[in-house]
């Protein structure tokens, strides 16, 4: 899902940076203002399990694989401002240190997924949370979050020159609603798998099991699991190479963790394994970073 230097337009860039940078700034200081005490602990644990979990590739047909995008797993854990605000801390992670997303396209990457993609799937969880379609508005929550992100990737794209045969476009939109179901069901399992290990979790002060079990299974994801996941692109990266457009991808630094993996060992399967667990650890310290500034601005 994230689109990579070399695809957008210089307008396309400079107006999805600039409506990102406006977006955070408002979010950063409503979840100043909004976000519960005991929720702050929260900010750099499931930011790090996040990011451990888009490692995660599972095949998902036709030559493609898809990953947690976590947006929603975010909004019903922290609520809609936080959420917008630790995904933007990861996206940021992502690209200078992994290569994972443009540089450049950062502001894209942040509206689509971090803004437009967590505000979507909010949607449904802030109108039905409170009945009997609880479950149902996590699922929903988090198919519209992957539909509204790959939607205004393929726009932008679009609207770059990138010129997707219908029929090809139509394939990316069908396996963006497969993507967008295993992300509903994902969502909605670790949702309630944290609920059943501790009901108050996630509506009381009562965090510290949450943290734990969020903490233990980003180390399993980061350091073991991602060694045996799905090699195949995702949805995004699939339509770059069948529309061939895939070389236009550049890449304005070098880093030696590029592509979650080591650069002197990038074949070995502890190689991916280490860059995952250190980009866990630079995940949850931009976590508690953030948490311990917006703390701090609602205390001066």
């Amino acid at each position: 899902m994230h689109i990579p230097d070399g695809f957008l337009h210089p307008l396309i860039l400079a107006g999805t940076a600039t409506l990102s940078a406006v977006a955070v700034a408002v979010a950063a200081r409503k979840a100043q203002r909004e976000l519960e005490e005991s929720r702050f602990a929260l900010l750099g644990v499931t930011g790090a399990f996040v990011f451990a979990a888009q490692m995660v590739n599972f095949p998902l047909g036709f030559g493609t694989s898809s990953h947690l995008l976590g947006g929603m797993l975010l909004a019903v854990t922290l609520g809609l401002a936080p959420a917008m605000v630790t995904m933007t801390a990861i996206l940021v992670v992502q690209a200078l240190v992994f290569q994972d997303g443009g540089v450049l396209a950062l502001g894209a990457n942040v509206l689509n997924m971090a803004v437009a993609g967590i505000a979507a799937g909010y949607l449904p969880y802030a109108l039905w949370s409170r009945g009997r379609l609880r479950w149902f508005a996590i699922l929903a929550g988090g198919f519209l979050s992957v539909v509204a992100s790959g939607a205004m990737a393929m726009a932008e794209l679009v609207l770059s020159g990138v010129r997707i045969p219908a029929a090809l476009l139509w394939s990316s939109a069908v396996l963006l609603t497969a993507s967008g179901l295993l992300e509903g069901l994902l969502t909605l399992a670790v949702v309630r798998a944290l609920r059943a290990l501790q009901p108050s979790a996630l509506e009381r002060a009562q965090v510290r099991r949450s943290q734990a079990v969020l903490g233990v299974l980003a180390v399993l994801l980061a350091g073991g699991i991602v060694a045996v996941a799905s090699e195949a692109p995702d949805v995004l990266d699939s339509l770059a190479d069948r529309v061939g457009i895939a070389e236009r991808a550049r890449a304005l630094l070098t880093t030696p963790l590029a592509e979650y993996r080591l650069s002197w060992a990038p074949g070995s399967w502890w190689s991916q394994a280490t860059a995952g667990l250190l980009g866990l650890a630079l995940t949850y310290g931009a976590g508690v970073a953030l948490a311990r500034a917006l703390r701090r601005r609602r205390s001066a």
